[in-house]
């Protein structure tokens, strides 16, 4: 057999999805943070993090929400971690009472670079591979290291031609 495309073994996320997925996740986090349960304060990793953690600071009723900026990937292959903006260093501290919410972790190597600046910080992501599973605190969904995640801000819809036949 030969080797999959990553686009071969896709899981495709519509928005809908993201949002159920990302409400759940919320609902996970509800009443776990430092200060009596709340959480001071949300950290998106941009770019894939910004929507759950939109939708996570609406559920939780979370005001203070910030981004940190890491590029790991050029389109679809890895690279090696960078972080390209921080967050507000009087906010974060060590990162006690944030979260710090991603898309997916893949090979953890971008909460590894995250984790070692806030390592008191509660690491959440929607999706989790199993080799970057150990760098998250709290995720949703698991799916194989070999399957290729579409999110919906990636995806255009176009005509696709029929597998048989024509029109």
């Amino acid at each position: 057999m030969s080797e999959r495309l990553p686009h071969e073994k896709g899981f495709h996320i519509s928005w809908d999805q993201i949002h159920r997925d990302s409400r759940a996740l919320a609902w996970r986090l509800d009443g776990k943070g430092p200060d009596d349960g709340a959480w001071r304060a949300i950290v998106a990793i941009t770019r894939g993090g910004m929507a759950p953690a939109m939708i996570i600071a609406r559920e939780l009723d979370i005001r203070t929400v910030d981004t940190i900026s890491v590029k790991s990937y050029d389109h679809q292959s890895q690279s090696e971690a960078e972080v390209l903006n921080s967050p507000n260093e009087d906010m974060m501290g060590d990162g006690t009472g944030v979260l710090i919410i991603d898309d997916l972790v893949d090979s953890g190597k971008t909460l590894e670079l995250v984790r070692s600046l806030y390592p008191n910080a509660h690491f959440a992501t929607v999706y989790a591979k199993p080799k970057g599973r150990p760098q998250v605190d709290s995720y949703i969904t698991e799916v194989s290291q070999d399957t290729w995640i579409f999110f919906p801000w990636d995806m255009a819809m176009q005509y696709v031609k029929p597998y048989r036949g024509r029109d």
